[in-house]
């Protein structure tokens, strides 16, 4: 039986104490402001506990939010239809305990515990439990760079948890230099292989963390405590292609954001932001990607920075590669989709490159019925961060030639807004109609020949 408790903490010695959730629950009684629920974590009876998982280079990537597809028992239900496709694991946007029903995940504060608007961690174990019997590993993107901008408690009396010398884009950094801050994170990566037996993680945006060592020691123990006949698989989201972080057995790959952009400027013609580095020789570039991994090999941008670690030597399944996700669809002003933003023949042949070259490849979900519903960046603040959350949204951009006056960014999606995230649900339900169905038929032809063709010969590549 689950027990709901909060815990007090004396914040200061002149103030009253404070009730505030625990920091490592595995659930809550509502919401990140509310009381923690203590659950047995093994109460769950696995279906399926000899699981051992599946090798990395069979591994098809098909990236979904949780909560635009129902919850856990909603995504359930989408298992046999990704199995057919060809896909080999589900990546889960992250699924900790942020504020309000609707968030991407990435502003999470409560990194053990569950989100209950998706369903509670039995819940989870269901999901995970039955794609293990269709076939399908399970990936979880977790965010150990930063906490949400609402209700992170921790830095109210456990201030020695972040550092006041170091700012990253989404507040003080996360002090790594201490001992039991590395333990919080290691331990909830632990967490989520042992017990949601998950068969790998997504580390976002790994740059933000100073302390690169940390990547290493985090590495370093779950291959020590995970037993080495279970197929684990973690994997970077890097801006700095380190690639000697991908050099030994402890990184298995790395999302190659030099595959995509390159692949973007050539689909659209788009030239602003940080396209503008993939310009210059496109074609060139491509071919250095497709043969070397990463573009960016120590090489400077147009912006002066020069980032990047040589890459040849690594096999091609230390690349993720990918058309579309969750950053480059919804970072986007009104979330567009490639299906609306290039034509369908070189769609269609930019397809056939992304499924049959040797890096693994990831979809994003409803791409591969060219879904033309965009995907959004939504929330549920309070109304004074909404505000916040909005104004700075449409001020990010201010300098985009669609957006340069006032009124054009009043036409950008309020992200706090229901109808946001309701235009964000992928239409599953036409996928099979006249107008998309030749669209999955080609995805269900190139996964077919990619596990024929490709697959087998890329176990020694």
């Amino acid at each position: 039986m689950a027990l709901a408790i909060a815990t007090v903490y004396s914040m200061r010695d002149d103030e009253r104490g404070s009730l505030v959730p625990d920091p490592a629950a595995r659930a809550q009684a509502g919401d990140i402001d509310g009381p923690s629920v203590v659950i047995d974590p093994n109460r769950y009876v696995w279906k399926n506990p000899t699981w051992q998982g599946r090798p990395w280079h069979e591994t098809v990537l098909y990236e979904l939010h949780a909560g635009a597809l129902g919850g856990f028992k909603g995504v359930r239900q989408h298992l046999p239809y990704l199995a057919e496709l060809g896909v080999t694991a589900i990546e889960l946007m992250p699924v900790s305990e942020f504020p309000g029903a609707r968030n991407w995940g990435y502003d999470g504060v409560l990194p053990y515990a569950v989100e209950a608007s998706y369903g509670s961690p039995d819940e989870m174990k269901e999901l995970i439990d039955e794609a293990h019997s269709h076939g399908l590993m399970v990936f979880l993107d977790v965010v150990y760079n930063h906490f949400g901008p609402d209700g992170n408690y921790l830095a109210n009396y456990a201030g020695a948890f972040f550092r006041e010398d170091l700012v990253t884009p989404w507040g003080p950094s996360i002090d790594f230099r201490q001992p039991m801050v590395r333990r919080y994170f290691i331990d909830n990566a632990l967490m989520w292989l042992e017990e949601y037996r998950l068969d790998g993680l997504r580390f976002d945006a790994v740059h933000a963390i100073s302390e690169k060592d940390f990547l290493i020691e985090l590495a370093e123990t779950i291959r020590a405590r995970i037993a080495p006949e279970r197929h684990i698989h973690l994997v970077l989201e890097n801006e700095g292609n380190t690639a000697s972080l991908l050099s030994t057995d402890q990184f298995t790959a790395q999302w190659n954001d030099d595959w995509h952009n390159v692949m973007h400027v050539l689909l659209t013609g788009e030239q602003e932001g940080y396209y503008s580095d993939f310009v210059d020789n496109a074609t060139p570039r491509l071919a250095r990607c497709l043969s070397e991994g990463f573009i960016f090999q120590g090489d400077t941008s147009r912006h002066g920075h020069s980032r990047g670690e040589p890459s040849a030597h690594l096999p091609p399944t230390a690349f993720v590669a990918f058309l579309q996700n969750h950053d480059q669809t919804g970072n986007r002003a009104l979330g567009e989709r490639l299906s609306v933003l290039t034509d369908a023949e070189s769609l269609a042949a930019a397809t056939v490159l992304l499924l049959l070259s040797p890096m693994v490849p990831l979809l994003f979900m409803g791409e591969e019925w060219g879904s033309k519903r965009p995907f959004l960046f939504f929330t549920e603040h309070n109304e004074e961060l909404a505000q916040a959350v909005r104004e700075g949204r449409r001020a990010e951009f201010a300098d985009f030639s669609a957006f340069l006056d006032e009124k054009s960014r009043e036409q950008i999606p309020d992200p706090n807004a229901l109808t946001t995230f309701e235009a964000s649900i992928p239409d599953f339900d036409v996928r099979e109609t006249s107008s998309y169905a030749a669209c999955l038929a080609r995805y269900r032809t190139l996964l077919k020949l990619r596990h024929r063709h490709i697959v087998p010969r890329l176990k020694a590549p």
